[in-house]
């Protein structure tokens, strides 16, 4: 369903990309350009910008706190098995089941699951932008083939798929963030051809082909820049899924391998010691899911933002 929601989400900002490269046009005459203009409505968008300052207290918590606590993340303390949440012990958040403090590996898992999220997408990104824009620019025959590719790649199972990749080529942190990138480019492959097939007929891509620029010039010069509101949406709208999606994969135990850990192996750890200590669950679920809602009420605000029928 979240899928499905950011899909749907991306699509309707999609639809609106051939207004949006007129109101770059009338922006800049009004001396401000559109992304001024975004900025502005963005800060209007009390949720996204609450959001907004949510996710950059995790991002500088997941930064900073490894550096500034005495304790580490991976070695045991004999004598401070499962200790409760509070400050008498010095450990804040308490400690697990192998006397590791929680809240600097609540702070690590943090930053494993935002590098999968933001890697993954930029893999996916990088593909699908590519792989779409060629293929509407194209047309014809190499538009069929490479669409058709697509359509194969959507048949085969995405989960099973990518566990298949883990097991066979191994669990690196570098194999998860390729294995995940790799297959989640569809979508945005789809959304970018469609929007190509609408600007490579547009009056400015007719005036780049009638001064000489050739393909590779109007790819990255002319249609890719005209796409960046898309691709900012789908960015913020695909990381949470791939945090999710990478969570689900340590639950399974195909994930980050220990003692490195991340928000959804943290989550799968403290699972199966609920009922006897059950904040060793509770702390890393609500980081996972302040991550989630606000990734996604940022990408919304920016879909508004960058909308120009709001304008």
């Amino acid at each position: 369903m979240r899928k499905l929601h950011a899909h749907s989400a991306v699509a309707r900002a999609a639809a609106t990309t051939g207004e949006a490269v007129e109101q770059v046009v009338q922006s800049t005459v009004e001396g401000r350009s559109l992304w001024q203009e975004a900025w502005r409505r963005l800060r209007r968008n009390r949720a996204a910008m609450v959001s907004l300052f949510v996710f950059a207290a995790i991002v500088l918590f997941a930064v900073l706190m490894p550096l500034l606590s005495p304790w580490d993340y991976y070695t045991p303390q004999w004598t401070a098995l499962n200790l409760p949440p509070g400050l008498a012990s010095g450990h804040w958040l308490g400690t697990d089941g192998l006397g590791r403090d929680l809240l600097v590996r609540v702070a690590w898992g943090c930053r494993i699951s935002l590098m999968v999220g933001v890697v993954a997408s930029l893999v996916s990104l990088v593909i699908g932008v590519l792989w779409g824009t060629v293929a509407g620019y194209a047309g014809g025959l190499i538009d069929t083939v490479m669409m058709r590719i697509v359509d194969i790649l959507y048949s085969v199972p995405f989960i099973p798929f990518v566990i298949v990749l883990l097991v066979v080529f191994g669990r690196e942190l570098i194999l998860i963030f390729v294995a995940i990138g790799a297959v989640s480019w569809l979508d945005i492959a789809r959304i970018v051809r469609g929007q190509t097939l609408a600007l490579k007929h547009r009056e400015f891509i007719d005036a780049a082909r009638a001064s000489g620029v050739r393909t590779p010039g109007i790819l990255f010069r002319h249609l890719i820049p005209n796409l960046l509101g898309i691709v900012v949406i789908y960015v913020t709208l695909t990381i949470p899924t791939l945090i999710l999606f990478e969570a689900f994969l340590s639950f399974l135990g195909l994930g980050v391998q220990p003692p490195m850990t991340s928000l959804g192996a943290l989550v799968s750890d403290g699972a199966s010691d609920l009922q006897a200590y059950p904040y060793l669950l509770i702390v890393p679920s609500l980081f996972l899911a302040a991550i989630i809602y606000s990734m996604n009420y940022i990408g919304d605000g920016l879909r508004d933002a960058l909308d120009p029928k709001d304008r």
